[in-house]
């Protein structure tokens, strides 16, 4: 009966943690442009014209109110914090990475990186965050962007295959739910999360996806299939 109501409250601290990180991004995001002009930094940062251009604002290199907001914004929608319009380096870096993956469109395995001569096989590249299912030299899905492992738990590269898939995993160690989960590494798996594919610092080892590119992961996968990790994940 404790270990039942320890369990309880348990999954109730979990639910209240899941909801602290929503709610917090819905009252932000309406909170009014008054609000967030007061919590700006109103300092230029060191990728200020980078991220200007990004958010396709006039790039003079200058923080302005309205630059600032925009920037917030951003870092609202991603989870970057502090959330203060800053163009520091973590939000420079998460829009490279997104023009990294732009830059990939329909071919992101033009390198060559990932290995043609398997068959079907899943590619993970970490530099890129990305993420997509081949067949030979066939793209049969993809490219995804995917939230691959943080710093001191980095996803880890190599040759491996997909050994054990639970459609609606619930992980012990960690107390989540793991949808569509596909395992490949060790505890390493291809599962979906809800929050966004940019969100720092990362997973802790598994490669998040969105629910629907991890449904169809499920859908094209299956035990044996192969799974290639390689590149380096950005700050780490």
């Amino acid at each position: 009966m404790n270990n039942t109501r320890a369990t309880i409250r348990r999954r109730a601290g979990l639910g209240l943690a899941v909801t602290s990180l929503v709610v917090p991004l819905t009252v932000a995001v309406g909170s009014g442009t008054a609000q967030a002009a007061s919590s700006c930094n109103v300092t230029t940062g060191p990728y200020q014209k980078q991220v200007e251009k990004f958010l396709g604002r006039t790039a003079d290199g200058r923080q302005s109110a309205a630059d600032c907001r925009a920037i917030q914004s951003f870092q609202r929608t991603h989870g970057i914090t502090p959330t203060m319009g800053y163009a520091g380096p973590l939000t420079w870096r998460t829009m490279s990475t997104m023009l990294a993956q732009r830059a990939a469109g329909k071919n992101p395995n033009q390198a060559g990186k990932c290995p043609t001569n398997k068959g079907r096989i899943a590619c993970v590249d970490l530099t890129r965050q990305l993420s997509w299912i081949q067949d030979g030299k066939k793209l049969k899905y993809g490219p995804v962007p995917v939230r691959t492992g943080r710093d001191g738990a980095e996803t880890r590269t190599g040759s491996s295959k997909v050994y054990w898939r639970n459609i609606k995993h619930w992980s012990t160690l960690y107390d989540v739910w793991m949808p569509y989960a596909q395992f490949f590494d060790g505890g390493q798996a291809f599962h979906s999360v809800t929050k966004s594919m940019w969100n720092p610092p990362g997973s802790a080892g598994c490669v998040n996806m969105r629910p629907n590119d991890a449904k169809a992961y499920w859908n094209l996968l299956k035990n044996g299939d192969d799974v290639y990790v390689y590149g380096r994940k950005p700050g780490t």
